[in-house]
């Protein structure tokens, strides 16, 4: 994912999934984060990234269980969760980054 990093510089935040297609967990995530992009458009970016095929980006962020959630914002992690999580955590935590 060679723009991965212009992404996450942007002021508008950058929710990041790190998932794993065998990651029964991260199929529960992946309506959840539909929701969240529905909710709030273009307020904020949502982007999945899978470990096995971008393991570096994976090992950058320390990723070592999945569902791995990082909103990023000018290129910082401002939150992290691990595990799934529900919209309404989502949205106010993009909600809290917003200019």
């Amino acid at each position: 994912m060679e723009n991965f990093d212009e992404i996450i510089k942007s002021s508008t935040p950058t929710l990041v999934d790190f998932f794993a297609t065998w990651c029964g967990p991260c199929k529960m995530q992946a309506p959840i984060l539909s929701q969240v992009k529905e909710k709030v458009g273009d307020k904020a970016t949502v982007l999945k990234v899978d470990i096995d095929r971008n393991s570096a980006l994976a090992e950058r962020y320390r990723v070592q269980s999945v569902p791995t959630l990082i909103l990023f914002k000018n290129g910082e992690p401002m939150w992290r969760a691990v595990g799934v999580q529900q919209a309404d955590v989502l949205e106010a935590k993009i909600y809290d980054h917003l200019d």
